[in-house]
């Protein structure tokens, strides 16, 4: 079965007329996208389309001025009265971003804590899961992603590389039902984006629901259910990588194409 026919089930992310502003500028123009349960799709686009401020309004890192978000059908950062939308209190939205795991471009680990203690942060500190439970199965985790050794290290002991995947363990011990991915490899050498690239194709194939924001075109068209090209804060063309990336029809989409792929 590749990755493109794995069957997919319910809608794990659904994104209804999403509009988001910084002052005067209008970064996201009425976004629609729904995502299935299991299926992964990559968002591509020139910088300044909104991808990455889409990716983080996902799990209310940014507010959203009009629409609505929801995520395995729970509506995120807004409790809905009358058709008016109230914002959740904080530890409220804590809570939803539980199921949703976030791995971002700079890494953002506590450079004061081993990869152990980066790791098991999360489940000890916000879900309140016993220490030597986590402790396991952060070893576990650090196992699948290649990085059993580096237990006790801290950070700045480690490459870019495989702080990446420190970051994608972290997301991953708190057992989220989605992973977001804003450009995970675009701070990395080049000889470093391969082994963050296996994990995340690993991830894929175990089934885990992803958002990932990237300009790695190889690894979309292999992994990617589908393929969503955004320019000027809003989604201009989508559907399979096959459609998109081999006979793009939208005259933006081609022009990318052909500056990434030359």
């Amino acid at each position: 079965m590749t990755l493109q026919t794995r069957p997919q089930s319910k809608l794990m992310v659904q994104a209804t007329g999403i509009r988001k502003s910084f002052g005067s500028l209008e970064v996201l123009k009425g976004i629609n996208l729904s995502v299935s349960n299991g299926q992964v799709t990559c968002l591509l686009g020139q910088s300044g389309s909104g991808k990455s401020t889409f990716l983080r309004c996902i799990n209310h890192l940014e507010r959203i001025d009009h629409g609505r978000i929801r995520v395995d059908g729970e509506l995120i950062g807004y409790r809905e009265h009358n058709g008016y939308l109230q914002e959740m209190h904080e530890h409220e939205i804590v809570r939803q971003r539980i199921h949703i795991g976030m791995v971002f471009q700079h890494f953002n680990l506590f450079p004061h804590m081993t990869v152990l203690q980066n790791i098991m942060e999360g489940p000890v500190g916000v879900k309140r899961q016993a220490r030597e439970e986590v402790k396991e199965h952060a070893h576990a985790i650090l196992k699948r992603v290649g990085l059993v050794e580096k237990v006790d290290a801290y950070p700045r002991q480690l490459s870019g590389g495989q702080q990446q995947r420190v970051a994608i363990a972290r997301a991953l011990a708190m057992q989220p039902k989605l992973i977001l991915f804003d450009e995970p490899t675009s701070a990395l050498d080049p000889e470093l984006v391969s082994d963050v690239l296996d994990v995340m194709r690993d991830l894929a194939e175990s089934g885990m629901t992803m958002i990932v924001v990237t300009h790695e075109i190889g690894f979309a068209r292999e992994v990617a259910d589908r393929i969503v090209f955004m320019a000027g804060g809003e989604i201009i063309e989508e559907g399979r990588p096959a459609d998109v990336l081999g006979n793009p029809s939208h005259p933006q989409t081609q022009s990318f194409l052909a500056k990434v792929l030359a």
